[in-house]
């Protein structure tokens, strides 16, 4: 996420960036659990579409990425980039796609949890219209400034915002996503102000600050890292202090997730999801997201419904006490 200070011909920008049955007692139940045996048996037999969100280049696309090159299920996986509307239109493509297993989207927090919150009316329901497949990663936002921006810290920054009030702007790859959401929970909880700029994505906002990973580039000194959104310290970032260090209870991750329509065989989900564990696990992969600031964090069907309930809830906290709207 960007803030961008315009005074005179000066430009100081600094941000928050990303551095997801009944049982039928009868001959007529089982030869349901047949055939969806026999589904799960035949799948795939066609190439499978995988929506992203966003536009190319960001974190989403190069999960997407990563999964339809290391895949091993038989038949290719084609990505189909469908950003906008703060990833609901790709999001609402996959949410009226049939439920055979071959249209999948790659979601995130902010298409699966945030949105339906932000937004007066959500063309889809995040959760009655879709499968879980699998958690695929996470990570912290960080807030990062830019090098001509005179603070160091999560206290000088705010004292900065209070003595130049309405005077920042920051950027964000889209309206919902969770740097969005990161912005306005730092204005909650410390009563400043600052305007939000959506971007189409990440690597729109990339020649002004940062790119798909704010971290590489604050390791390398372009920008400076001044806190992330975790609880608590990351492993990849362990000398960055928390926000939460200098106003507790303040967190925000991003995290992304592989969902299907509704009603998508369980034989062919479980099938899915073993294959989202056994990529994301590859050495290769592991050492490829590492490299973005990710940290692979996969689960069952299950675990991905539960801990998406929750994020609905925290977020939508978030949003009423913030007043944040899809602008």
């Amino acid at each position: 996420m960007q803030f961008s200070k315009h005074l005179g011909k000066s430009t100081r920008r600094f941000g928050l960036s990303l551095i997801g049955a009944v049982s039928l007692a009868s001959t007529m139940g089982f030869g349901l659990l047949a055939s969806s045996s026999a589904m799960a048996q035949a799948y795939p037999n066609k190439p499978i579409r995988l929506v992203v969100t966003f536009p190319t280049g960001g974190a989403p696309d190069i999960l997407a990425r990563l999964f339809s090159e290391k895949s091993q299920l038989g038949q290719p996986i084609v990505i189909d980039n469908k950003p906008g509307a703060g990833g609901n239109i790709g999001s609402d493509v996959v949410a009226k796609a049939a439920g055979d297993g071959y249209t999948l989207v790659m979601g995130t927090v902010g298409t699966h949890s945030i949105n339906g919150a932000l937004y007066a009316k959500m063309p889809y329901d995040m959760v009655k219209d879709f499968t879980p497949i699998s958690l695929i990663a996470s990570a912290p936002n960080l807030l990062v400034v830019n090098n001509d921006l005179p603070v160091k810290t999560v206290q000088e920054l705010i004292a900065y915002m209070k003595a130049n009030p309405n005077k920042l702007s920051y950027a964000s790859p889209g309206i919902g996503t969770s740097v969005h959401m990161s912005g306005e929970l730092f204005k909650s909880m410390t009563g400043t102000s600052m305007t939000h700029v959506p971007y189409k994505g990440r690597q729109f906002y990339v020649p002004d600050l940062l790119g798909p990973s704010a971290l590489p580039l604050a390791k390398e000194g372009k920008i400076r890292a001044i806190a992330q959104t975790t609880a608590k310290r990351s492993a990849a970032a362990p000398d960055v202090p928390t926000v939460a260090e200098t106003l507790p209870g303040f967190e925000a991750i991003t995290w992304f997730a592989m969902f299907a329509p509704a009603n998508t065989p369980k034989p062919v989900i479980d099938r899915l999801n073993a294959e989202v564990l056994r990529v994301f696990k590859l050495p290769e992969v592991a050492e490829r997201i590492k490299t973005l600031g990710l940290e692979a964090v996969l689960s069952s069907p299950d675990e991905l419904a539960k801990y998406q309930a929750t994020e609905i809830v925290k977020w939508a906290k978030v949003v009423k006490d913030s007043g944040a709207k899809a602008e």
